[in-house]
């Protein structure tokens, strides 16, 4: 399934696949331990990451040695797992990089920037980040439209605002009539019932392919139903309901070690077949193209 980006299609890799922290074992090997940081190849267009978790600086070891980075972050939210990866991307150490970030309006008077602003700096990083020499943008958005615009191709961009803790985003990006929706944490109704809001039904309505939460099992969501997570047959539900092509199962916990997502990916990818829907379990390293 390893495959690369042809004509005017594009690719999606994914760089961490974790939620809520890295981790490092040898069952971990063939799934990995990085954790939110996905990246979109499209024909004609700079490079667009979904989230910047510590897969990111993975992402920016696949470039040249001091090449710049210009491209899109489509942010989540600002939980840790989504975040930490920033600072460590070499790209930001070289000057005339330039990121646009978009992310969730935060409450009161904190914007994207200044909490960044507030995170990576003394005493909790050795430096602040005004102080890298690539250049970061960032842009609060929450139900927004908008286009990602470069010589030769127009991308576009819808954001929602999806259930989790805190203000969260999802996104769908939209490309050459092919798309992508990103709904990296999703906290199912918590009595089970399968139900979805409005944002989440817009942003994965007939997707070409969903990358979403699937976190827990349902024993494991009955001990932690308001974490802001869902199960896998929830996210199944999802893909289903919305018409979707393709299904990948992300945000994996770090207490599932590659069997058990090996057996949960299976278990999952029949229940799809149901459906009309390709499921399949996100692992870092994987390229599909869209």
């Amino acid at each position: 399934m390893n495959t690369t980006a042809r004509g005017d299609g594009f690719a999606v890799t994914f760089h961490g696949v974790r939620g809520s922290t890295p981790c490092h074992a040898p069952e971990l090997v063939r799934y990995g331990g990085n954790t939110s940081c996905v990246s979109l190849d499209i024909e004609g267009a700079d490079p667009i990451l979904f989230d910047l978790g510590t897969g990111l600086r993975y992402f920016g070891n696949t470039l040249s040695p001091g090449a710049r980075f210009v491209g899109t972050c489509l942010l989540s939210h600002l939980h840790w797992d989504h975040i930490q990866g920033l600072p460590f991307f070499a790209p930001l150490l070289q000057e005339g990089s330039d990121v646009t970030m978009y992310g969730p309006r935060q409450e009161g008077d904190a914007t994207l920037a200044s909490v960044f602003a507030d995170t990576i700096c003394p005493p909790l990083f050795p430096v602040e980040l005004a102080m890298l020499p690539g250049d970061i943008d960032f842009v609060d958005c929450w139900e927004s439209s908008f286009q990602v615009t470069t010589t030769s191709t127009h991308v576009d961009v819808m954001s929602r605002p999806i259930p989790h803790v805190g203000n969260t985003l999802g996104y769908r990006v939209t490309a050459h009539g092919r798309s992508v929706a990103y709904l990296s944490d999703h906290q199912m109704p918590v009595d089970g019932t399968p139900a979805m809001s409005p944002g989440a039904r817009e942003l994965c309505a007939g997707a070409d392919l969903i990358i979403h939460d699937a976190q827990y099992t349902p024993s494991e969501f009955a001990l932690k139903s308001n974490w802001g997570h869902c199960t896998i047959e929830y996210a199944v539900w999802i893909a289903a309901e919305s018409g979707a092509k393709r299904l990948a199962l992300f945000h994996h916990d770090p207490s599932h070690d590659d069997d058990t997502l090996d057996r949960l990916a299976e278990e999952a990818a029949k229940c799809g077949r149901e459906f009309g829907v390709e499921v399949f379990a996100a692992r870092e390293g994987h390229t599909i193209e869209v």
